[in-house]
């Protein structure tokens, strides 16, 4: 299996676990069955509401014989919490949930800060203006939690090329990682360069096309990833599903991936896609897929007279 490593030598598994979605009374199930099939990486967040039954999971698997040390737990800092002083206690909030004493990964989750206690604005005066409250302030909050001993790696999520470049040129502690939407519409090759060249990791979210994300979030003519022929075709020729052929293309690439489900049969299968070895004739016939296509665009945080454009969101 891939594993991504870290400038300390730590190494992350390359495959691990979404949770996103997932509904609650579903997540614990679903943590607890990936855990018993061999997963060792949980991809959680505050925002996504359930990472108290991750945490019942987590405490459950611990009791059974798992040790911390063999798992790689990242969780992601919402909007709400930018300002400095506000970025510890919401680490803290996730600990709590987690029932962990730190993390091994902990992202800004958007570079999107928001007005204390808001999820998702509705008005632009729940938001903050990128000069109120500046990327390189939450940084520098986040690097206070690496030397706290509360998580043991830092990252970003959603960053463009130019929002990484601000956190970069002031950082004492760089970014490791940025997790981003990546899949064969959205193969972002500059990004994935940009990445490589300043040593940072990638983990793709989305994977498999998001199909059940929200309907608002969701367009009507929007293209469903699974179902695309020249992904079929491949999976045919392996003998495999479409949804592996598009875990182990993200694997291929070097990029972690975290899939989502709570089914313990696509659970399973998804698992087995680390597995399946794609030719350079399946990876240059997926390379010609790529539309440049968002399933997550971000059209969320533009409102009018906000101080956000999808332009100036993804740059």
């Amino acid at each position: 299996m891939l594993t991504l490593t870290f400038d300390n030598g730590d190494r992350m598994p390359g495959f691990g676990l979404g949770t996103w979605k997932a509904k609650d009374g579903t997540v614990k199930g679903a943590v607890t069955e990936a855990l018993r099939l061999g997963y060792r990486h949980i991809d959680c967040a505050h925002v996504y509401g359930n990472e108290a039954e991750v945490g019942e999971a987590l405490a459950e698997a611990f009791r059974g014989g798992l040790r911390r040390e063999d798992l790689w737990i990242t969780s992601k800092l919402w909007n709400d919490s930018h300002l400095p002083e506000r970025v510890r206690p919401a680490l803290e909030t996730t600990l709590e949930a987690l029932g962990l004493d730190s993390l091994d990964l902990y992202l800004i989750h958007w570079p999107v800060p928001q007005k204390p206690g808001v999820g998702v604005p509705e008005t632009p005066d729940e938001m903050f203006s990128p000069d109120e409250v500046p990327l390189s302030a939450t940084w520098a909050a986040m690097e206070g939690l690496v030397d706290a001993g509360l998580t043991r790696h830092i990252g970003v999520s959603n960053f463009g090329i130019a929002k990484l470049k601000t956190v970069m040129e002031g950082a004492r502690i760089r970014p490791e990682m940025n997790q981003i939407e990546l899949h064969p519409y959205l193969q972002q090759p500059e990004m994935v360069a940009f990445c490589r060249d300043a040593g940072l990791h990638l983990t793709a979210y989305a994977p498999l096309g998001s199909s059940d994300r929200p309907d608002v979030l969701r367009a009507e003519d929007e293209p469903v990833l699974l179902e695309d022929p020249t992904i079929a075709a491949i999976a045919e020729r392996h003998g495999v599903t479409p949804a592996q052929v598009l875990i182990a293309w993200a694997l291929h690439r070097g990029t972690a991936v975290i899939p989502k489900s709570v089914k313990p049969a696509r659970i399973a299968q998804n698992l087995a896609a680390v597995d399946v070895s794609l030719s350079e004739q399946d990876m240059a016939e997926i390379a010609g897929l790529d539309r440049g296509y968002r399933y997550v665009d971000g059209g969320f945080w533009v409102l009018p007279g906000g101080p956000h454009t999808l332009d100036s969101l993804w740059a």
